[in-house]
């Protein structure tokens, strides 16, 4: 492996260091978790199972029964409660077994973990660390999913590579070659960056070398108004704030064209896939019914871009699977202050059993 002179590498392997616990994780779509109905669903490995009770509200609890260890996502649920499909064994929303049809209630076993859970934003959120910190660090507004000035679709897919090619994925836009076939060539420049000790920010504008921009891309940039010509007409600002990422766009100023708010749920015991979950918003333009027209253009296009993305990064794991360690020499400054961001705040997987999870480094929102 080469290393560039004067060019220190990052320490410590990213890709066997865990996403934290200690912060809130979005599990399924709000629409996913039907009255009455169960979802199973991972978080690193551990089944967990979601299920909404007759009040409405979404609970979360460990997806084994403590009898036969069967998922207790065959189960049914009743009132606020779910019962084991195999033997009957009952667990109410805290996970506490309340009732062993055959043995009565005078000598329950013990019950299930439960998870706090979150829905914001048509997404279902659970808290997989202590839950003393759950309430501190509720997520707030996913992006502008919420604001009526703009038009959202969901982003969802299960992706084969370590969180982390996520996170540097996104944040690297050097890498607009790979969208050639999409964009036509386009020279990113990077217009600065800043960090602190849970979050990190760059800052882009973009240049058309060569081509023209698709329709979708058109219907994105240009749903509020032309785009102006000369330098830094568009400004990018792409911001990981442990452990959610988002990606804003303005054009000749004013509230943003495009709003992006992502989240990299990881789903085996290792880490090496994980399902994102995400918004992709739109400014709606002052003509009416103008981006509802585009919206079919700018999902090509953005399906497009996300393809191409996701390809590239398993691309990415497979290549460090073969190596066996993470042989990445890193030169582009915003990438390494985000991979010693990720380091910060992540947990090495590799502490010997019994050892005590590092406490994550507090949100400031």
């Amino acid at each position: 492996m080469t290393v560039i002179p004067g060019m220190p590498k990052c320490g410590g392997d990213l890709r066997r260091t865990a996403t934290h616990p200690d912060f809130w994780y979005p599990l399924a779509w709000s629409s996913e978790v039907a009255p009455g109905k169960t979802q199973a669903r991972r978080f690193a490995g551990e089944p967990i199972v979601l299920f909404r009770a007759k009040s409405g509200k979404v609970f979360a609890l460990e997806d084994r029964c403590a009898h036969r260890q069967v998922p207790l996502s065959l189960g049914v649920v009743e009132g606020e409660t779910l019962k084991c499909g195999y033997h009957g064994w009952t667990y109410n929303c805290a996970g506490a077994c309340i009732d062993v049809p055959y043995l009565g209630r005078e000598r329950l076993p013990n019950g299930v973990r439960a998870y706090p859970v979150h829905e914001v934003d048509g997404m279902v959120f659970i808290f997989p660390g202590d839950p003393a910190l759950a309430a501190e660090r509720l997520p707030g507004a996913l992006g502008s999913k919420s604001n009526p000035q703009y038009k959202t679709r969901r982003l969802a897919r299960d992706v084969a590579c370590h969180y982390s090619f996520m996170h540097e994925n996104l944040f690297d836009m050097n890498h607009q070659f790979l969208h050639r076939s999409l964009m036509g060539s386009i020279k990113a420049t990077c217009l600065g960056r800043r960090q602190g000790d849970d979050w990190c920010e760059v800052d882009y504008t973009f240049t058309r070398m060569a081509g023209r921009p698709s329709l979708g891309e058109s219907a994105i940039l240009n749903v509020i108004r032309p785009v102006e010509k000369g330098a830094n007409a568009d400004l990018m600002t792409i911001r990981t704030g442990y452990p959610y990422q988002s990606l804003r766009v303005w054009v000749n100023g004013g509230e943003p064209v495009l709003d992006v708010w992502l989240a990299y749920t990881p789903m085996d015991a290792e880490q090496r896939t994980n399902r994102t979950f995400g918004y992709l918003s739109v400014k709606k333009s002052v003509i009416p019914g103008l981006v509802h027209a585009a919206w079919p253009f700018i999902t090509w296009f953005t399906e497009g871009i996300f393809t191409q993305d996701k390809h590239i990064v398993e691309q990415e794991q497979k290549a460090y699977d073969a190596q066996g360690a993470d042989w990445n020499n890193e030169v582009f400054a915003p990438i390494r202050d985000l991979r010693a961001l990720l380091m910060r705040c992540g947990v090495p997987m590799d502490l010997p059993a019994g050892t005590r999870v590092p406490a994550a480094i507090p949100a400031k929102g």
